[in-house]
C-alpha cells in the first residue's frame, strides 16, 4: 500500500510524527504537498463528500481509509509496521503516552503564542515571556520526570522496554524540537532526564532516521510550526 500524507508543505509541525514513523517503517509514502503544493491539501480537506472528514492535517490516506488526528494515525501504522505492541492492553500503553507527548506539544507551542496563534508573536511577548517562564519551572520537569519513569519501569532503553515504538520516535522529535527552540535552556536541564536523552542518542542512530535526517525529505525548522526560537525567551 502507498500512503498519502496530507500536511504543509513548510513546516515540520505534528506531521513530522507521522513522518518519523513512516521512514521508520520503510513505508511506500507520499508527502502530498511537497510533490502537488499547499492547495492539494486544502482541496482534500474541503471534498465534500467525505464520510469521516479529518478536522485538519495531517491526515493519512491508506487505500480507501482517511485517517486523522497525529496519535489516530500513529495507532494505526504502529499495528501495521510493528512499531506498537500487539496485544490490545500493550498497544492502549503506547496510545497514551502518545497522547501525552500531544499535550506537551501543546505547551510547547503556547511558549511563543500563548494568547492566540492568530497574532503576531511580537504582540503577545510579555505573556510569551510568562509562559515560557511557566513551562520551564512547571511543566517540563513534569513531563520530562514522568518520561523518565516510564523508562525506568519499562526496563529501558525504551519507553515499552527494549523494542522501539513510533512513541519513541516521538518524543526523539520533542527533543529535536527542544534543541531547536531553547539551545541555552536544553543545555542546562538535559542533565536532568539522562535516560530521555539516552533514548534520543539510540533513536538518531537508527540506519532508516539517519538517512531520512540527512535527505530532503526532511523539512528544516524554521520561525514557524510548533518549535520557534526567539533568544529573549531563552534564557
Amino acid at each position: 500500500m502507498r500512503y498519502e500524507l496530507y500536511y504543509w508543505p513548510e513546516i515540520q509541525g505534528r506531521g513530522e510524527f507521522v513522518r518519523l514513523a513512516l521512514e521508520e517503517a520503510g513505508a511506500d509514502y507520499v508527502d502530498v504537498a511537497r510533490k502537488r503544493g499547499r492547495k492539494a491539501v486544502e482541496a482534500f480537506f474541503a471534498r465534500p463528500r467525505e464520510r469521516h472528514p479529518p478536522y485538519a492535517p495531517p491526515a493519512l490516506k491508506a487505500g480507501s481509509r482517511v485517517i486523522g488526528q497525529t496519535a489516530n494515525i500513529l495507532f494505526y501504522l504502529g499495528a501495521r509496521h510493528g512499531l506498537a505492541p500487539k496485544d490490545q492492553a500493550g498497544a492502549l500503553w503506547a496510545h497514551q503516552l502518545q497522547l501525552t507527548i500531544a499535550d506537551m506539544v501543546v505547551h510547547i507551542h503556547d511558549t511563543h503564542h500563548p494568547v492566540s496563534g492568530w497574532i503576531y508573536y511580537e504582540e503577545q511577548k510579555p505573556a510569551a515571556l510568562r509562559r515560557t517562564a511557566d513551562f520551564w519551572r512547571y511543566r517540563m520537569p513534569k513531563f520530562m520526570g514522568y518520561f523518565e519513569r516510564v523508562i525506568a519501569k519499562s526496563g529501558g532503553p525504551y519507553l515499552l522496554g527494549r523494542r522501539l515504538s513510533y512513541v519513541d520516535l516521538s518524543l526523539f522529535q520533542i527533543i529535536e524540537g527542544l534543541r531547536y527552540a531553547f539551545p541555552r535552556r536544553m543545555k542546562r536541564f538535559e542533565k536532568r532526564m539522562p535516560s530521555v536523552i539516552a533514548l534520543h542518542d539510540l533513536v538518531i542512530k537508527r540506519p532508516r532516521i539517519v538517512a531520512y535526517l540527512k535527505s530532503e525529505r526532511r523539512i528544516p525548522f524554521s520561525q514557524w510550526g510548533i518549535y520557534r526560537y526567539f533568544k529573549e525567551l531563552d534564557q
